[in-house]
């Protein structure tokens, strides 16, 4: 299945849904701060315009009010964001990851997670590690 593109509203609805669940279109805007909460019409608008990028589904009817719920995950949407992100840069990590260090944005307990990650990816080796030999295992 091919991930819709969605833009900053968008992203805001989807994390309500994913943090709550299902929820009605009022509901929805219910989970905006009040300062800057958009009409519901624009929500209303927001969610049919999701749903027919099929990002989102009716899950039932309550009364005249449907509950909408996710179709797509909250890990699949942000490994998009992160890969059309990486080609802005062609691909490269490093430019990403220096303006994170410069940032402040990246601790040294996400690199050891990094860490623990890509060890535990079949195939791969730690830097300075030899690679396993065909037909032995590693």
């Amino acid at each position: 299945m091919t991930l819709p593109k969605l833009s900053p509203l968008e992203l805001q609805i989807m994390d309500a849904l994913w943090t709550h669940g299902a929820l009605s279109v009022r509901e929805v805007q219910e989970q905006f701060p009040e300062a800057t909460r958009p009409a519901y019409t624009t929500v209303q608008t927001m969610i049919y315009r999701l749903e027919a990028k099929k990002a989102v589904r009716r899950a039932k009817k309550i009364s005249n009010a449907h509950i909408f719920e996710a179709v797509v995950t909250r890990q699949a949407t942000q490994g998009r964001l992160i890969d059309e992100l990486l080609r802005q840069f062609g691909g490269r990590m490093q430019p990403v990851m220096a303006h994170l260090i410069e940032t402040g944005n990246l601790t040294l307990e996400d690199v050891q997670e990094a860490e623990r990650l890509l060890r535990e990816l079949p195939g791969k080796t730690s830097p300075g590690e030899p690679a396993p030999e065909k037909g032995k295992p590693s």
